[in-house]
């Protein structure tokens, strides 16, 4: 691996010093997101308090996602075109955490009874098919043209990247449409898919340990791939 001289670190922390030396100053208009920000909370706490909480709430959850980079569309990307797979460990330590979570909440909601209806069961539990398989290859294609997925579209749009309005021009376009012919689909492939509910077969302990040492598992080799790729690159 190639170190870089004492002086050269220098000159580059002194370029990039420069480098924002030169950037227009953006307070004012941090004060005015500010006070837009604090205008609609105040009107949604006044109309409706959950709206207000949710307001807050999508704030935080966007701060997080634009200072932590957090994106699905380079978790998948980035381990095929850069090596890189950080983000993709930080999606799988995400789904561990959110399969406990849910995993407590339906058991608890279910009192236990695995055998429930299917349709009771408290989260997004749809049937998978056909549709899935089809659904998820246009979504990765488009979401990797188009830079990002709904979360890191709308995240480039606060940061300033205009290019991506175009993008969400095109995500409502495309829901509308889906929307719009939802019921054809539905009819030929949704209503004839089933809807599988791991814990039926296996019940909850059993379903939660295999499907934790699975993320685990792809955690670990995600975690050799990465090191893999950066000890060819030195």
């Amino acid at each position: 691996m190639k170190q870089l001289s004492s002086s050269k670190i220098q000159e580059l922390k002194k370029n990039r010093q420069l480098n924002y030396k030169g950037k227009k100053n953006q307070l004012k208009y941090g004060l005015i997101f500010i006070m837009i920000v604090s205008f609609i909370y105040l009107y949604l706490f006044r109309n409706n308090f959950i709206y207000s909480i949710i307001w807050l709430l999508g704030l935080f959850i966007g701060f997080t996602l634009q200072k932590s980079r957090f994106c699905f569309t380079a978790s998948f990307r980035d381990p095929i075109m850069v090596g890189s797979t950080s983000i993709f460990k930080a999606v799988i330590i995400a789904f561990i955490i959110s399969t406990v979570g849910f995993a407590i909440i339906q058991y608890k909601s279910l009192g236990g009874n695995i055998d429930t209806d299917i349709m009771k069961i408290p989260g997004q539990i749809a049937p998978v098919g056909v549709h899935t398989a089809l659904g998820a290859i246009l979504f990765g294609i488009g979401m990797v043209i188009a830079g990002g997925c709904a979360s890191g579209t709308l995240m480039r749009i606060g940061e300033g990247f205009i290019l991506q309005l175009i993008v969400l021009i095109g995500f409502v376009i495309g829901t509308l449409l889906g929307a719009r012919h939802f019921e054809f689909w539905d009819k030929l492939f949704i209503s004839k898919s089933p809807a599988i509910y791991i814990p039926h077969y296996l019940g909850f302990p059993l379903s939660i340990t295999i499907q934790i040492l699975v993320l685990i598992i792809l955690y670990y080799i995600a975690d050799w791939y990465d090191k893999n790729n950066n000890m060819m690159a030195m």
